[in-house]
């Protein structure tokens, strides 16, 4: 399965994958799917959302174990944030086969659309708009860098997007959701241990600052007669990291759009991307807010006009004890791994739907702690691990 879908939306040029929602490599991810659940037999559907499901029983008895993950990708990611989850469901479903396991629950794998949000800028578009999360009004108004709305987007792919909506008759059959993951960090590398269950998602959010000046030629205007807002940006960056350190969190600026984008003009715009995310909400509120009392600051300086919007948020999220503590049960009693229990300052699919429904994480050992970059790597063995647990996890959940 693996190699299969290895090459998909794959860059020659940057080694990285690009499957962003509703294009041509997402189609494939897609087909992959849909091949991989005709061949075990299962029902395969596609929601109201494009989030895809394959059912072995039948799911309108309610009370179902599901598992899954996403396939898509952000820009030149690696090849496991996301697909191992997929990946691990069937094969951990081929495990329980192979073991004549009794299941007496309805099991399902799911892959959720537009999980990462590369193309619209919103993550776990598919899970928000299931859960009630994000409005159809909302996702009618993203729009990808070409001007495309999601619901033409959804059109164009082959998809009906005046179906989009809320789904809490599917969500109420389900009675837990276990999402594997590839760990985003070394927490697992430094433990030495294979396998870890999530405690929480740390609170998160992402904000964007207009730094607006005036455009002038780079070459005949003096530097004292400009109002560059570069230097606001630059100087903003450089405080996310000092503030972020100060509280023990993490911030980044990592997209920037700049107006005119000229090798030799003045900007008239820089527009710049903070995520930010922290343990706890209090010292995320401190990051956030330390980073704009600068920004102002340095705008101000520089004769810079500064809008901050805060374009996502999520609160921090504890997964449901019970559900984590039936995990840690089952693989501390059924197996011989060691299982700590960690935090993650990732986003995910489970963190969006643990508001309607119980969820929990596996996370697989990442040596190099490196995502969202080519060189994303988990070991065969630790992979391998990692569908055992989570073979033995479905196994105790769907026959209880």
């Amino acid at each position: 399965m693996w190699a299969e879908l290895l090459p998909v939306g794959r860059s020659s040029a940057s080694g990285g994958y690009r499957r962003f929602a509703w294009t041509g490599a997402d189609a494939d991810c897609r087909a992959w799917f849909r091949q991989q659940a005709e061949d075990r037999g299962l029902t395969h559907e596609v929601d109201r959302n494009g989030n895809q499901w394959a059912w072995l029983g039948d799911p309108s008895a309610g009370d179902a174990v599901v598992t899954g993950s996403h396939l898509d990708s952000v820009p030149d990611g690696g090849a496991f944030d996301g697909p191992l989850g997929v990946v691990s469901a069937f094969a951990a479903l081929d495990e329980l086969r192979r073991r004549g396991a009794r299941i007496t629950r309805p099991l399902g794998i799911v892959n959720f659309g537009d999980e990462e949000g590369a193309r619209f800028g919103l993550a776990c578009v598919g899970s928000r708009l299931t859960s009630g999360a994000l409005t159809v009004e909302q996702a009618h108004r993203l729009t990808d860098a070409d001007g495309i709305t999601l619901p033409r987007a959804m059109e164009a792919a082959g998809y009906d997007p005046d179906a989009l909506g809320p789904d809490p008759e599917r969500l109420d059959r389900i009675g837990a959701f276990v999402e594997l993951h590839v760990e985003q960090g070394r927490a697992l590398d430094l433990s030495g241990d294979r396998i870890g269950i999530a405690s929480a998602i740390w609170p998160h959010g992402r904000w964007r600052f207009d730094f607006r000046g005036e455009a002038n030629h780079a070459g005949t205007t003096r530097l004292a007669d400009r109002r560059d807002p570069m230097l606001s940006y630059a100087e903003t960056v450089l405080a996310a990291r000092r503030e972020a350190e100060l509280a023990g969190a993490v911030a980044t600026f990592g997209k920037i759009a700049v107006e005119p984008n000229g090798v030799n003009a003045i900007p008239s715009l820089v527009r710049g991307w903070l995520d930010s995310r922290a343990a706890d909400q209090a010292s995320l509120d401190t990051v956030v807010t330390g980073i704009e009392k600068a920004a102002r600051e340095y705008a101000a300086a520089h004769g810079v006009d500064l809008d901050v919007v805060r374009e996502s948020f999520t609160p921090v999220i504890e997964f449901d004890h019970a559900l984590r503590d039936e995990l840690a049960r089952i693989l501390g009693t059924d197996t011989d791994l060691k299982v700590p229990v960690l935090g993650t300052g990732a986003g995910h699919d489970a963190g969006i739907l643990s508001g309607r429904v119980p969820t929990a994480m596996l996370f697989v050992r990442n040596p190099t702690g490196v995502s969202h970059s080519p060189a994303e790597y988990a070991a065969e063995d630790d992979c391998t691990a990692g569908v055992t647990a989570l073979a033995d996890v479905l196994e105790g959940l769907a026959r209880t």
